[in-house]
Parts: C-alpha cells; structure tokens; sequence
C-alpha cells in the first residue's frame, strides 16, 4: 500500500542524467526505452554490463552490474555461499544470482522518493560503487566457478591486503 496516492511531476527523468554521463565520459550505451539505458564498461578484470532503469513507481533508480561468467549448476550452491560473504562486506549495493541465466549481479539503487531529482555526481557515485564491488569480488568468483574452491578460499584470496614495501 503506498504512503500517498499522488505523483509527483519530474523535470528531468533520471535515465536522461545518466545517459548525459554516459556521453561526456565517451561510454557506448543503448538506450532501450525511456526508462532504461545500458552500457559496458571496462575495467581492470573484464567488461561489465551495467544497466540503468528508471522505477517510476518506487521512485528509485536501478542498476545492475554483471559480468561475462556463467555460473554452472553443479558449481551453484558454492556461489551462493560466496555470495553470502561477500555481501558481508558491503556497506551498499549487493550481489545476487541471475537465476534464469545464472549469471552474478550486483544491484543498487539510487531512492529518489518525494520528487528529489538525479544528478550526475549521484550516477558516478552509484556506477564507481558497483565497478569497484565487481573488481573487488570477480577474482573470488573466478576461484569458486573455474579453480574450484570453496567460497570461505575464494574470499580469503581476494580479502588478502599487502602492506609495506618490498
């Protein structure tokens, strides 16, 4: 049940804000519709796919982050441990498993509630916080999917900081 029965009118739709973004930093993106826009970015590990959609009835920007790795069935239970632990370890945002396709995503969103309006450095904001948890973390789902390891292994490795010098 909403909390009120009004809507509020927009300005600006907030896929426009990061489609503006997408622009200015050269990004290729599609834009699927008015509510929705989707680009790949690189990064230091791999390419990800990122999607914006605008949830008009929530009032919330979406993203979603995945990346190039098919999570086979027997290997599944293990992923969804690490997912488990490595959603510990964020503050925002979380991974999940893409079911149907078996794919990892991290997904966040961006509550614009009460007409409050999307700004560039919010998007930036947003899409750094879900590259920078996909390259934390792609290593460790590497480890469980390809190497076989147990998801309490896989997070160790990529949890694992050097200090000092050499």
């Amino acid at each position: 049940m909403p909390l009120s029965s009004f809507e509020l009118d927009r300005q600006d739709n907030p896929v426009d804000v990061v489609e503006s973004m997408a622009s200015l930093n050269s990004w290729t993106f599609e834009r699927a519709g008015d509510d929705e826009i989707s680009m790949a970015v690189s990064a230091s590990w791999t390419q990800y796919q990122v999607s914006f959609t605008w949830l008009p009835d929530v009032e919330a920007l979406h993203l979603g982050c995945a990346f190039d790795l098919k999570v086979p069935e027997r290997r599944r239970a293990e992923v969804l441990n690490l997912l488990s632990l490595v959603n510990e370890q964020l503050w925002i945002g979380h991974f999940g498993l893409w079911d149907g396709e078996g794919v990892v995503i991290y997904r966040h969103a961006l509550l614009l509630a009460g007409g409050v309006e999307a700004n560039r450095q919010q998007c930036e904001s947003l899409l750094h916080a879900a590259v920078s948890s996909c390259e934390k973390f792609y290593q460790a789902f590497q480890f469980v999917v390809w190497a076989g390891k147990s998801a309490r292994e896989a997070l160790d490795v990529v949890m694992f900081e050097t200090t000092g010098e050499a």
